[in-house]
């Protein structure tokens, strides 16, 4: 468990440093896998039409209901490994 968090904290720190910035739905992927991974499932009221952004992620982030924080941090980390 904590080789996967010491795994997870550093697949973070390079995703800020990958050398080409990933499409937009890789991004969505990126954020949705760290918000499962860190918050759990998607709890929060979903956005309305006006926040298109707010929306894409709400709807990203809910697409991972009922995974695990453990399997969402591997997700995160082979992303952000496929990225690099």
């Amino acid at each position: 468990m904590a080789d996967l968090k010491a795994a997870f904290e550093a697949a973070v720190a390079n995703s800020k440093n990958l050398s080409e910035r990933p499409d937009n739905g890789t991004l969505l992927k990126i954020y949705a896998l760290y918000k499962q991974a860190t918050a759990g499932d998607n709890t929060e009221k979903k956005p309305g039409f006006a926040d298109m952004v707010g929306r894409a992620k709400w709807d990203a982030w809910s697409g991972f209901k009922g995974i695990s924080g453990d399997d969402a941090m591997q997700q995160y980390i082979d992303l952000i490994e496929s990225l690099g």
